[in-house]
């Protein structure tokens, strides 16, 4: 009898880089045709080897009779064997040989024992085109289980379930286990500053900048951080560049007039500058009577700004309170030095308050945890928007349930080095989560608009502006290529039931048990277009990068230097216009311990945790369409990177926070 003809594939087996996912269980395997045929059963496990070891690939032969036709899926399956019998699988690898042709079947799942895995080519499916539903529906039963929406602060932001044992697929790896108190206490080592955190003040300015001796760098702030200029720029390119908008009419709250305002508007009248667009405000409304920590005062302040000839944005005006108090005068770059000097101040108190309650920790690191929990439950790990979004989600539930344990806890972090304290901050973080809409601040090339800034005529100097509209477009085209490859017919997108479910939960009020968002596009209660689609995981993949980017890494570069921009201010608001010294400006400090504490964290915070924007940690998406898609992401990103860096060769303030090369995929420290 003449011998079988066979052929033989080379099956790699990829255990994923996650804490613990390694096991010590007994594999299975068999390949899948498109016939109805499939290979005898294999077990993956290689003499004297320890097979599937965290971040480890085995490889194993499997033969298969000649006429076994083109592999479309793979079936496998694990015991309960051994101590530690869990296991992580990235992915699953058939190379045909002796050819160079791979088929990919990507996993990223715990495997639970004893349960038969059957998983499609790139394992990409919307759920009316997937073969095996049942386990499509009984893993999503498991995952909501897992991740349950809870709300740690009344009313507040939807947040995963409990802080204290997170998802697995949540947990840090080994390599990326961020503990901000470890840390503070090695960087206060480092630069040899443990002697100085006492409770003593600080004597002078000059007493303050011998921190800087040390290891920890000095701020570039600290050459112009009284200077009016300087103040203007904040508002372009420091850590809360999102509120400055063009004045149109002079709001009936703001006490100030033509005449008083005339020395500032270079010959021009009020009015001629409204007219001329050439005054822009921002209006802190949201923080008034706000209850702070120990009754601490927070303003709720009003500043206008003036475009001048040479395109300098100069503050014009400060009023401290937003209500018709006796004593709550409109500050001038005409008063007395000082007395300006600490209008100054105080409005950055306020603005760094709204910085770290809502542009921060707010409207990322907690808005966009309602949005990873609500995704993990009603996306499947085979749908093509979860893998599209997965890469952005890394390591978001571990760092804001480490910050908010180590950061937010009574008498931490916020309590002793903001004005507004811990509680002041979660109602200020409330306040704004009703005002929120993902249609306008989401998509932010629509929030430019509504402000009216998004013209260069208008405001030709607008950093933040320009790179962030960039990185939003390539963001927006690699999503659309993604999103209209897998919905290429209208009906998919209403047919999509994980989809609807998704957008259900999203917009479900927090008191229903919801996320809560505004503003999310849809008709009767459903995405009904696919343009409505795109704009939503735009939106999320652009808050995930972008927006985190902004808002965090130049904490250090504002903070790092207190009267620059301070979190708290230690001596009474001033509520009236006489002179005052340098020693009254120094009396805003917080003790040395309090200063260090602040130039610690901040210099923590803004570390870079992981891989640039579209070079992702793990591959989710493998079909050719997407893998592509990605490339020209990547190609596009690069373009931007190097335009940014060549207007920053000539540029008097560098704005270097949105280089694709500095903005990583995703909220992880």
């Amino acid at each position: 009898m003449a011998e079988q003809r066979t052929q033989k594939y080379e099956v790699h087996v990829v255990t994923g880089d996650r804490f613990g996912a390694g096991t010590d269980a007994n594999v299975w395997l068999v390949l899948h045709d498109g016939q109805g045929q499939k290979s005898s059963v294999v077990k993956l496990n290689s003499l004297w080897t320890n097979d599937h070891e965290r971040n480890t690939t085995g490889k194993y032969v499997v033969t298969v009779a000649e006429d076994f036709g083109e592999v479309i899926k793979v079936e496998f399956w694990r015991d309960s064997y051994g101590f530690g019998d869990d296991w992580f699988l990235d992915r699953i690898e058939v190379h045909k040989l002796p050819t160079e042709e791979v088929h990919y079947y990507p996993v990223h799942r715990w495997v639970v024992a004893n349960v038969h895995y059957v998983i499609h080519e790139f394992d990409c499916t919307l759920p009316e085109d997937d073969h095996n539903i049942k386990q499509r529906q009984t893993e999503l039963e498991r995952i909501r289980d897992e991740y349950r929406i809870h709300y740690h602060v009344p009313g507040g932001p939807a947040q995963v379930g409990t802080s204290w044992k997170l998802p697995s697929d949540e947990k840090f790896s080994d390599d990326y286990k961020w503990d901000i108190i470890k840390n503070k206490g090695s960087l206060l080592v480092a630069i040899n500053l443990i002697n100085l955190a006492t409770k003593d003040k600080w004597e002078s300015f000059e007493d303050l900048e011998t921190v800087y001796r040390w290891n920890l760098e000095k701020p570039e702030c600290i050459k112009y951080w009284t200077e009016d200029k300087w103040f203007g720029l904040q508002r372009l390119q420091g850590a809360n560049p999102i509120l400055i908008t063009l004045c149109t009419e002079i709001p009936s709250k703001f006490k100030v007039d033509s005449e008083m305002l005339q020395p500032f508007l270079e010959g021009l009248t009020l009015e001629e500058a409204l007219v001329a667009k050439r005054l822009f405000i921002v209006d802190h409304e949201l923080l008034s009577n706000i209850n702070c920590k120990d009754a601490r005062m927070l303003t709720a302040p009003i500043a206008l700004f003036f475009l001048n000839e040479k395109k300098d944005l100069m503050p014009i005006a400060i009023q401290l309170f937003q209500d018709e108090r006796p004593k709550n005068p409109v500050f001038l770059p005409s008063d007395p030095k000082y007395t300006w000097l600490l209008a100054k101040i105080i409005f950055n108190n306020a603005d760094a308050t709204y910085h770290q309650s809502c542009t921060h920790l707010g409207f990322t690191h907690l808005l966009m945890e309602g949005v990873v929990v609500c995704t993990h439950r009603n996306l499947s790990p085979s749908h093509p928007l979860f893998k599209l979004m997965a890469p952005h989600f890394l390591y978001l539930l571990a760092i804001n349930a480490r910050g908010l344990d180590k950061l937010l806890s009574v008498n931490g972090w916020v309590d002793q080095t903001m004005t507004v304290g811990r509680c002041g901050m979660f109602e200020l973080i409330k306040r704004s989560f009703e005002k929120w809409r993902l249609d306008i601040n989401g998509i932010i090339p629509k929030d430019f608009q509504v402000r009216k800034v998004d013209d260069p005529n208008v405001l030709p100097y607008y950093p933040y502006r320009d790179d962030s509209t960039a990185i939003f477009t390539a963001i927006r085209n690699y999503v659309t290529k993604v999103v209209k490859f897998y919905y290429d017919e209208p009906q998919k997108v209403t047919n999509d039931t994980e989809l609807q479910h998704w957008r259900e939960e999203l917009v479900l009020s927090r008191n229903e048990g919801g996320v809560g968002l505004l503003g999310v596009p849809g008709e009767s209660g459903k995405f009904t277009t696919v343009d409505q689609v795109i704009d939503v995981v735009s939106v999320v993949i652009s808050t995930c990068s972008i927006g985190h980017a902004a808002a965090n890494f130049q904490q250090y570069s504002e903070y790092g230097f207190p009267p620059n921009y301070p979190g708290i201010v230690c001596d009474e608001i001033i509520q009236d216009k006489r002179p005052r010294t340098l020693q009254d400006v120094l009396r805003t400090l917080p003790d040395k311990e309090t200063t260090l504490d602040i130039m610690v964290i901040t210099k923590l915070l803004s570390a870079r945790g992981t891989k640039s924007l579209g070079d992702f940690e793990v591959q989710y998406l493998y079909h050719p369409v997407c893998v592509r898609a990605a490339q020209e992401f990547r190609a596009e990103l690069k373009a931007i990177s190097k335009n940014i860096q060549q207007r920053n060769k000539t540029a008097d303030f560098p704005y270097s926070w949105l280089d694709p090369e500095i903005v990583p995929n995703s909220i992880s420290i």
